[in-house]
């Protein structure tokens, strides 16, 4: 049975594993985890602007005009996953500022992989869109509806089935990749002066 998308802490179930292999204190992972979340944040942030962006003027486009009331209301649709989107992974960093220095990491590693998962989600469900209205848009409805199924069973299987069958079939103990968001150890959180402290540092 796969583990649950959403835990209260994804992370905590590993924290003896990390301690023992890599001696680790909490302190640490979380800090590993977060900057290791930043990464991923910043990978997807750039796609999800430039595809908001692209939305935002598509009505102003040439041949917009034509598009049926079907395919508008799936381009309402789609700007809202777009903008859902750039919100939830642009959340991380505001949750940031307003928790700096209150000594919440914990909550903030959490919260931050909830917000990820959930705005790749949204990011998924935008970009099959935005296929669907550019095919609608140059060859037709009928093109726009397959290549919006391929879309969306592509992105179904890569960004979910695949990686929950991984996860289902593999120990994250049974080697050195734990959980996603564990690839770099060693990486301090920002503003952090002592990352070796078993004190959580302010936040």
């Amino acid at each position: 049975m796969a583990p649950a998308l959403f835990d209260s802490d994804p992370f905590a179930d590993d924290e003896d594993w990390n301690r023992v292999q890599r001696k680790e204190t909490t302190t640490q992972r979380l800090d590993r985890n977060w900057s290791a979340l930043l990464q991923e944040l910043r990978v997807v942030q750039t796609g999800v602007q430039i595809l908001t962006g692209f939305l935002l003027t598509l009505p102003f486009q040439e041949g917009f005009e034509d598009v049926g009331t079907g395919f508008r209301i799936v381009y309402l649709v789609t700007i809202g996953c777009a903008m859902v989107a750039t919100l939830l992974l642009a959340a991380p960093v505001a949750l940031h500022r307003v928790l700096f220095r209150r000594h919440r990491l914990p909550l903030l590693v959490t919260m931050a992989h909830r917000f990820a998962y959930i705005g790749l989600l949204c990011l998924g469900a935008a970009l099959t869109g935005a296929v669907g209205l550019v095919f609608d848009i140059t060859v037709g409805t009928v093109p726009a509806l397959i290549a919006g199924a391929v879309t969306l069973t592509a992105f179904a299987g890569f960004w979910l089935v695949f990686p929950l069958i991984l996860r289902a079939r593999d120990d994250p103990r049974g080697g050195d990749d734990d959980h996603p968001g564990d690839d770099h150890p060693g990486d301090d959180h920002p503003g952090d002066d002592h990352p070796g402290d078993d004190r959580t540092p302010p936040r």
